[in-house]
């Protein structure tokens, strides 16, 4: 059980991770590219972002547990 507290602030790493994830998942399924007429660069760049926003958010909680 001392184990399991000894880090007050693993939920707080975890839910940011979480967030992160839901956020990247919520801007691929929304497609916010499709809806600027800047170029095929901004839409690449914005699928990157959200791409890397999953990778950070599983990757931030996956650190936090270990």
């Amino acid at each position: 059980m001392a184990a399991a507290l000894a880090d007050r602030l693993e939920p707080l790493g975890v839910g940011f991770g979480v967030l992160l994830v839901l956020v990247g998942v919520a801007t691929v399924i929304g497609t916010p590219w499709s809806y600027k007429s800047a170029g095929t660069a901004l839409a690449v760049g914005q699928a990157f972002g959200a791409i890397a926003a999953v990778a950070i958010g599983a990757g931030l909680a996956w650190l936090v547990r270990q």
